[in-house]
């Protein structure tokens, strides 16, 4: 979900270290965190529950409300935030260098099985926790969803009579003459370009790299630099900028359900409930409201988080 560019003259040992001062300062407000290498899988042993989240403003605001909400049981919490796509850190939860992470049921099985075609919920659920490392696992479900959603700019919708009742299909015709944008991985993913042409036909003009959904995907569609962009569901600047968001009637983006991620041999008995606790009040309505908070009006998330779980008495 980074739209770092990449350059190929680049060395392994450069690489290496970029990663570790990326993942070093990615910390919220008051995670207390601060020394050792990220990149060791022994993070746990110090009795600390790692909580990261992807680089989008909304991973961010669920790893907070989990970090709190496990700190409210007196659970010592560390954030390592804004990391990167799950390309990343999914390796670093499977070594247990994070303890915790905010994920999306429906794209975590399309990374771990492209192949995979579940029905339901349930189905997805049982799906990823199939093919997941052994020493992962993941809790309950929240009924929020937050899922990729193809979206056209105020312009496009008009010049091809699209509304929020058209279909990713109603596209088709179009896509030669359009330019899609999102982040460098949903140019490969099933679940993403490649499922577009497979399951809908589209064929677009070109691709263009940048982030997942974030601003840069926004200010892209805003300003006309793409005409069709990867944002997801719950985004308030599709309102706010008129976006119009196509229906995916065929399923593509399958159910993308909020659930935690866990390395469970560093997970105290105490937190599986704890989390459990948000997912049970966590919907899409509410996930929107909060992401707006964030978002639109500039709280810090971390605050946002706690005023939540404060009025749901989770904390």
């Amino acid at each position: 979900m980074s739209s770092r560019k990449r350059t190929l003259a680049i060395t392994a040992a450069a690489l290496t270290s970029a990663l570790t001062a990326a993942l070093t300062g990615c910390s919220s407000s008051d995670s207390g965190s601060g020394g050792g290498d990220p990149l060791k899988g022994d993070a746990g042993k110090s009795g600390t529950v790692v909580v990261g989240s992807n680089n989008f403003a909304e991973s961010t605001l669920i790893a907070d409300m989990y970090g709190e909400a496990l700190k409210a049981k007196g659970v010592k919490v560390e954030y390592k935030n804004n990391i990167g796509s799950r390309e990343t850190t999914y390796g670093l939860i499977k070594n247990g260098t994070l303890t915790v992470m905010p994920e999306y049921n429906g794209a975590l099985l399309a990374y771990l099985d492209k192949k995979a075609t579940p029905k339901t919920v349930d189905e997805t659920d049982k799906a990823v926790t199939d093919k997941l490392a052994p020493k992962l696992g993941l809790l309950e479900p929240s009924k929020a969803q937050d899922k990729d959603a193809v979206t056209v700019n105020a312009e496009t919708a008009k010049k091809y009579h699209l509304t929020s009742d058209s279909t990713i299909a109603d596209l088709a015709d179009a896509a030669p003459d359009l330019v899609i944008g999102g982040s460098p991985e949903f140019q490969t993913r099933q679940q993403g370009v490649v499922g577009l042409k497979s399951v809908y036909g589209l064929q677009f003009k070109s691709f263009k790299a940048l982030d997942a959904g974030g601003p840069l995907t926004v200010a892209a569609l805003k300003g006309g630099n793409i005409q069709v962009g990867d944002v997801f569901t719950t985004d308030p600047s599709i309102q706010k900028n008129k976006f119009v968001a196509l229906q995916d009637p065929k399923n593509l983006f399958g159910f993308e359900n909020v659930v935690p991620l866990v390395y469970k041999p560093d997970l105290p008995k105490n937190a599986e409930a704890a989390l459990n606790a948000v997912s049970a009040k966590l919907d899409t309505a509410t996930l929107l409201k909060l992401a707006t908070e964030v978002q639109n009006q500039q709280k810090d998330p971390l605050d946002v988080a706690k005023a939540w779980l404060s009025s749901q008495h989770l904390v």
